[in-house]
């Protein structure tokens, strides 16, 4: 009898568990195997890195309707594709951006501009404008049995007629009530024609330029103003809280959804600001990257990022709490971006402008739309670790940060660090020159906000 000595290999660590699985392979994992390891790693994450920028193809759709510039959007609450927007020529469309269709186009909604727009509930819709009218809106279509909707024109549930042209509008989160900008901040009631409170400050005469609820604290409300102000303001006490005098005027305000406290201008000195409303003297992050006036800004649902658009016509998508080196989208016929919106699953990002189209942006120029592997979700997710774990290399860094931009926007930029630079040097020489101790250097911070006011 011969005794044979068999190797035996167990097949379920060496043959695919289903047909079409990869074959699994044997590694030795001993380090002192693969001397060159780090080497590919890093050729990995540069790969990783141009790829991403291969594959950044950032716009995906313009929805067409309006015939003037793109004034304001609003989100529907508890929807993911339905967004309102009001343009310069009065008109009013509700969008449904999944479909690309119109649910609902009032051409004549206000005479002359439609200056602000929000949701009063999920069938609701409020619209101002320079025409001195609040209208609410039913935005629910009623459709026959073959599927054609409502003939005759569409009118408002109710007008609230006011006694100055309204700049912006906003709605309480759970209360009938709604706030409305213009000389002054006003409190409306939805059953009452008058509005039931006047808030100002006392030595205020500026014009309200945007006024937004708190999401968390919802009697509290903010607004900014012409004469450079932002201004905090309580329903309870039905007066003026607080206020702060900054720089240049504020032209958007945006509250965090998941910082209750913090709030986000877009200024007029090209830069945005975020402020933790505890502390006013400072703000608590500048972000700077735009070359003109900061039109509008939104927070993304997820409050870990925000987008802005310029008066430089560009669209700009900031990192919370990283003030520069933001992504930038930007297209040949795009004009100066009055309004911006993320969507509720923070997906896509919308822009309005002043060539009369809402364009729908990629939130990730890189994401692959549509269906996603479990398979390519472990490659992709591989490949981010990779970014972030090399994301100090020199040549990966540059792969990730340089961006194309209009040549009139990078030019302008170039002025702009030449007179930053110059202004810089100007106050060195200054300092230099005056008594030792007399002058201080003050922080970039410091020089944002004049005077606090209560």
């Amino acid at each position: 009898m011969v005794k044979i000595s068999v190797l035996q290999h167990d097949p379920s660590s060496h043959v695919p568990a289903r047909k079409g699985d990869p074959i699994q392979t044997s590694r030795n994992l001993d380090p002192l195997m693969h001397p060159f390891a780090r080497a590919r790693e890093r050729t990995r994450a540069l790969n990783a890195a141009k790829m991403e920028r291969i594959f950044a193809k950032p716009f995906v759709a313009a929805l067409q309707g309006h015939i003037d510039a793109v004034e304001t959007m609003a989100r529907k609450p508890g929807s993911l594709d339905l967004v309102a927007s009001g343009s310069w020529d009065g008109g009013m469309i509700v969008h449904d951006i999944a479909r690309r269709t119109h649910v609902m186009n009032v051409s004549d909604a206000h005479k002359g501009k439609v200056t602000g727009l929000c949701f009063a509930d999920s069938d609701r819709l409020l619209s101002c404008g320079v025409d001195r009218n609040v209208k609410l809106w039913n935005t629910s279509v009623e459709v026959d049995e073959n599927g054609a909707g409502p003939s005759e024109v569409r009118k408002p549930l109710a007008i609230y007629p006011g006694k100055a042209s309204f700049n912006s509008i906003d709605h309480h989160r759970s209360d009938p009530l709604f706030a409305t900008a213009s000389n002054i901040v006003q409190i409306w009631d939805e059953t009452k024609s008058a509005p039931i409170s006047n808030l100002s400050f006392p030595t205020s005469m500026e014009t309200i330029t945007s006024v937004r609820f708190n999401l968390s604290e919802s009697s509290v409300l903010a607004s900014v103003g012409s004469d450079r102000t932002f201004t905090l303001y309580d329903i309870r006490t039905g007066k003026a809280e607080r206020r702060i005098v900054m720089q240049m005027r504020s032209n958007a305000l945006s509250w965090s959804p998941t910082f209750p406290t913090t709030a986000l201008l877009a200024s007029e000195d090209h830069n945005l600001y975020t402020f933790d409303v505890r502390n006013l003297k400072t703000p608590t992050q500048i972000y700077k990257a735009h070359v003109s006036a900061v039109m509008s800004c939104d927070w993304s649902p997820t409050g870990l990022e925000f987008v802005s658009g310029g008066w430089d016509r560009t669209v700009r998508i900031w990192k919370e709490g990283q003030g520069t080196s933001p992504e930038v989208y930007h297209t040949k016929r795009m004009q100066r971006v009055m309004s911006t919106l993320f969507t509720a699953d923070a997906k896509y990002v919308l822009s309005g402008s002043d060539d009369g189209n809402v364009r729908i942006w990629k939130a990730k120029a890189h994401e692959k739309l549509g269906i996603i592997t479990a398979r390519e979700r472990a490659a992709i997710e591989y490949r981010e670790s990779l970014k972030q774990k090399w994301k100090m290399d020199k040549e990966v860094n540059k792969v990730s940060r340089t961006r194309h931009i209009p040549k009139p926007v990078y030019k302008a930029a170039q002025l702009k660090r030449t007179m930053l630079e110059a202004q810089r040097v100007k106050e060195e020489r200054r300092r230099k020159h005056t008594r030792a101790g007399e002058t201080k250097p003050t922080a970039e911070r410091k020089k944002v906000v004049l005077a606090e006011q209560t």
